[in-house]
């Protein structure tokens, strides 16, 4: 039995680029742009904002390349414990947000 994700689908990369050429060429130059060393924003602070929104977004790719990357940029287990704890915080005020929608859209049902 195969798994939905595995880091094995890292080697599909260059095939989907290739079906979707222009698409895939768009993209990677943006994710260059987006991850670049040399913005206002520091690498390691970069890497802490895709890892917050990687763990939102529960993409298991994502979490792989930039906790490596973090790592590499000099991010501590602490830190990136303390990371965690500020995306579950702003996960579940979404759902609580969003809560204040239902609320509102029940009274007006």
């Amino acid at each position: 039995m195969s798994e939905y994700q595995s880091p094995k689908d890292f080697q599909h990369i260059s095939k989907l680029l290739t079906l979707a050429k222009e698409e895939g060429e768009a993209f990677m130059a943006f994710d260059h742009t987006a991850k670049r060393a040399n913005g206002t924003i520091p690498p390691k602070v970069r890497e802490f904002i895709s890892l917050a929104v990687a763990l939102t977004t529960q993409c298991s790719y994502c979490l792989d390349v930039h906790t490596r990357a973090a790592k590499k940029a000099g991010a501590t287990a602490e830190e990136l414990a303390e990371l965690i704890s500020i995306a579950a915080s702003i996960r579940a005020g979404a759902t609580m947000g969003h809560g204040l929608m239902v609320i509102r859209l029940f009274e007006e049902a």
